[in-house]
């Protein structure tokens, strides 16, 4: 790999996302410059960790992830498949610290759900399909009928499921878009369909993955409102939201007196203190405002990256000595790998939590603001900056780079990795836009899930097999980090200001479910002109 070429990539990715944000910092949505300082800064360092990652990715995940599906298939025992795929789904979805963060978010909202509980209700959803998945591949069962009975499956779920935990359950879906365990989930499924020789089933195992939470996250509330957890909290929920509210709303009014007192104290220090600053402490104040947030953040940030990575380098040692047995050579150069990913993915979020995501909130709260308070082109612009927004920063996910490539290779060229990312896009700003105004109008997500998913059932019955597995991987990995910090964090500003704030969970659903129709109608539109082109070589003849 030509690190400089993939640099050069990257950067085409994530630029025109500083190019959006600092156009509109510096003049429609004026931010803090320390804040779009810091957020340059970020951008800078999500171009060199995803460089980084991604190199890794090629030298260690991915190659491991295929070796080990080949190998499980050639023992030709489908129980040791199974059990080997529950446990690596289970481990690495238990130990990614977005999870941890996902119940967190979940438990704050309703006080009664056990964060350990749905943590492991997500990560055995997962296991159980990664599982279900592999056995579709290996008995050489239709994708197409695999999707649409699971999915019919999952909205009679949802249809006596608790109607506030929908966005919860179809947002635990994007459990399986950790930037490391991706990568080797969909190496897995090339390594068990190679043995085969079956390029058609050879994606779709990320795609069915993301099945397993949702359906055991509405499974764990069905269980909760039987119990009574809903139906005898429903009254004293909102009631406590109430006393809540009331409680910020007194609070509120203290605070103002006080950030009054505050604002006035503040301007005699700021104006005794600047006769005692000097051009060097401010330059050395103003360095370490911009830098500081990196620093900080750098210490959790490498806890979490390394969270992510020791359970798969674990199974990979464990894989080496009872399985693979590969060279020094071969080992070598995939610990290399690891440290590379490692190494990248730190760096990555680094720059994501030290100043990036930061100013997607800030840009997000000020147009849904202004959208609300003004709207007309206000709301406009909001909507379109969501668009916009949506469109390219779904090309700087980790694990969309790496489904683009193996698409490119598995095809032969024949898919070219330009025009996938094009359709891929197409996909998430239309996921964005609606994110958006939802944001600001607060309507049922509902409206939005059930007619897109039975919409993508119906393109099923057109669309190659292959495409439908690329499409249904691709809402996988559409919603990862890059996703799911800064345009989260741009979303929910909107919805902070707005009458979907109350309901911010529902963002993530939306995005994975987007490239499951966008790239269904790349395949139909792949389709008829590869027909068409039959048909003219046939005429020529």
């Amino acid at each position: 790999m030509n690190i400089l070429a993939k640099m050069k990539e990257t950067a085409v990715s994530v630029l025109p996302v500083m190019a959006i944000v600092l156009f509109l910092g510096f003049t429609f949505v004026p931010l803090d410059k320390i804040l779009l300082a810091r957020f340059v800064v970020g951008g800078l360092l999500l171009i060199i960790g995803l460089t980084i990652f991604l190199l890794g990715v090629d030298l260690g995940i991915q190659p491991m992830g295929e070796r080990c599906g080949a190998e499980l298939t050639k023992k030709r025992s489908l129980l040791l498949l199974l059990i080997v795929a529950f446990v690596i789904g289970f481990i690495v979805t238990a130990a990614e610290p977005d999870i941890q963060v996902f119940g967190g978010q979940v438990r704050d909202v309703f006080p009664f759900v056990n964060k350990l509980a749905i943590t492991f209700v997500i990560a055995g959803g997962v296991g159980l399909f990664i599982m279900f998945g592999l056995l579709r591949t290996v008995l050489n069962l239709s994708l197409k009928w695999t999707f649409l009975i699971a999915y019919t499956l999952l909205f009679a779920l949802a249809f006596f499921a608790p109607s506030n935990f929908t966005g919860i359950a179809f947002d635990s879906g994007g459990a399986t878009t950790g930037p490391m365990t991706v990568p080797f989930i969909m190496a897995l499924g090339l390594g068990v369909s190679s043995v085969r020789d079956d390029d058609d089933n050879s994606f779709g195992l990320t795609g069915i993955c993301s099945i397993g939470p949702v359906m055991a996250v509405l499974i764990y509330a069905i269980i909760l409102r039987t119990g009574g957890a809903f139906g005898n909290s429903t009254e004293s929920f909102l009631g406590a939201a109430s006393d809540v509210a009331a409680g910020v709303a007194g609070n509120a009014e203290l605070l103002s007196g006080a950030a009054d007192f505050a604002q006035t104290g503040a301007e005699v220090l700021e104006a005794t203190a600047e006769t005692v600053k000097t051009e060097a402490q401010i330059t050395g104040n103003v360095f370490s405002q911009i830098f500081s947030p990196f620093g900080l953040a750098a210490g959790h940030v490498f806890k979490e990256a390394l969270i992510s990575i020791a359970p798969l380098f674990a199974l990979f040692i464990i894989f080496q000595i009872l399985l693979l047995k590969m060279t020094k050579r071969q080992v070598i150069r995939i610990v290399i790998g690891f440290v590379y990913a490692f190494a990248g993915l730190t760096i990555f979020l680094i720059g994501v939590n030290g100043g990036f995501s930061q100013a997607g909130a800030a840009l997000g709260q000020k147009l849904g603001s202004l959208a609300i308070t003004n709207g007309g082109a206000w709301y406009v612009l909001l909507i379109g900056t969501g668009l916009a927004l949506g469109a390219i920063i779904v090309c700087a996910e980790p694990a969309v780079w790496v489904l683009s490539e193996q698409v490119e290779q598995v095809s032969g060229g024949t898919i070219k990795r330009k025009v996938l990312l094009v359709f891929l896009s197409v996909g998430t700003a239309i996921a964005i836009g609606l994110s958006m105004w939802r944001a600001v109008s607060g309507f049922n997500l509902k409206y939005i899930l059930v007619p897109g998913y039975i919409i993508s059932m119906i393109l099923m019955i057109f669309c190659p097999s292959l495409f439908s597995g690329i499409a249904f991987d691709s809402g996988g990995v559409a919603s990862g980090p890059l996703t799911s910090t800064f345009v989260l964090s741009f979303t929910l500003g909107a919805a902070n200001s707005g009458n979907g704030g109350n309901d911010s969970f529902g963002v993530i659903a939306i995005v994975a479910m987007m490239p499951l129709l966008a790239i269904q109608i790349m395949g139909i539109i792949f389709k008829m002109k590869q027909k068409k082109l039959g048909q003219g070589a046939a005429d020529g003849q």
